[in-house]
């Protein structure tokens, strides 16, 4: 497996990603503002750093991505980047420092595969400028990285589920942002495809510096990869810190609902959790 990490791939290394007293919710149809989605939620994530977003469906994971990419604006509360708050910068300065791996994308048209990776280009080129040769390697780079360079030529609809996905994960290579936001990025893969993903991103993380934060159910998967954790329920932080402080049985039962061990597995070389089963009524 090829791995993207070209000479001009930034390496930010300072890069702060800070969010501060986050508070958003969503309105209904006739515009009232429903219960909080997020409710006072802070976080600080330095250059280079690996955070994972771990909470049940519906506590706010995919919100907060959403706030820290600047796509939507929180009621109360900032996001700064380098201290520039996003609410100052426009959509294009912050797609080249900030790239977003969705759950879904669904395109108005049928493009072929390379013509999806090479979108991740468009914040770096100028009005009415067309990809050139450098951008084509970047995004072909991008492709094999994510072991999909045989799908270049094929139309992006064609493909399966894991297939999508890997696509969309090199559109956002290909953009060589400061920082990766990745909402279960491997929800769709089968296992083979899962470590790639998970040593593509160690690797870029580790050896590049690129700042990533990573919403996922699988909390083997963030004991892997995160060296911090942010655990969100209803919408609050219930913990926020160094992976293995986070990441324990009582966490574990707090947020899910679930009895868990949580044991240090030397093969792993990480902390791995074992469901044991559900609280008892």
């Amino acid at each position: 497996m090829a791995f993207l990490l070209r000479a001009d791939w930034h390496s930010p290394g300072s890069a702060l990603l800070r969010a501060a007293d986050l508070h958003y919710g969503y309105r209904d149809a006739a515009g009232r503002e429903r219960a909080f989605t997020l409710d006072g939620v802070s976080l600080e994530i330095p250059g280079g750093g690996f955070v994972g977003l771990l909470g049940p469906n519906g506590s706010g994971k995919t919100t907060l991505l959403k706030l820290l990419s600047g796509t939507v604006s929180p009621q109360r509360g900032a996001v700064t980047l380098d201290s520039q708050p996003l609410a100052g910068m426009s959509r294009r300065a912050i797609a080249r420092r900030i790239a977003v791996v969705p759950q879904e994308t669904h395109p108005t048209f049928d493009f072929t595969v390379l013509d999806m990776v090479l979108m991740g280009r468009h914040p770096h080129l100028g009005v009415l400028t067309l990809e050139g040769p450098a951008d084509v390697s970047i995004a072909e780079e991008a492709l094999a990285a994510t072991g999909t360079a045989h799908l270049a030529g094929r139309a992006y609809m064609t493909l399966s589920g894991g297939e999508k996905q890997r696509v969309i994960i090199a559109s956002a290579l290909a953009q060589s942002p400061d920082v990766l936001l990745l909402d279960e990025p491997t929800a769709s893969l089968d296992l083979g495809y899962q470590m790639e993903i998970a040593t593509l991103l160690r690797r870029l993380n580790r050896e590049r510096q690129v700042t990533q934060v990573l919403a996922t159910h699988d909390l083997n998967l963030a004991a892997g990869l995160c060296d911090h954790l942010l655990l969100l329920r209803g919408g609050r932080v219930l913990a926020y810190g160094p992976t293995a402080d986070v990441l324990t049985a009582a966490n574990v039962q707090a947020l899910y609902g679930v009895r868990a061990e949580v044991t240090f597995h030397a093969g792993a070389g990480h902390v791995m959790v074992v469901p044991l089963g559900a609280n008892a009524e």
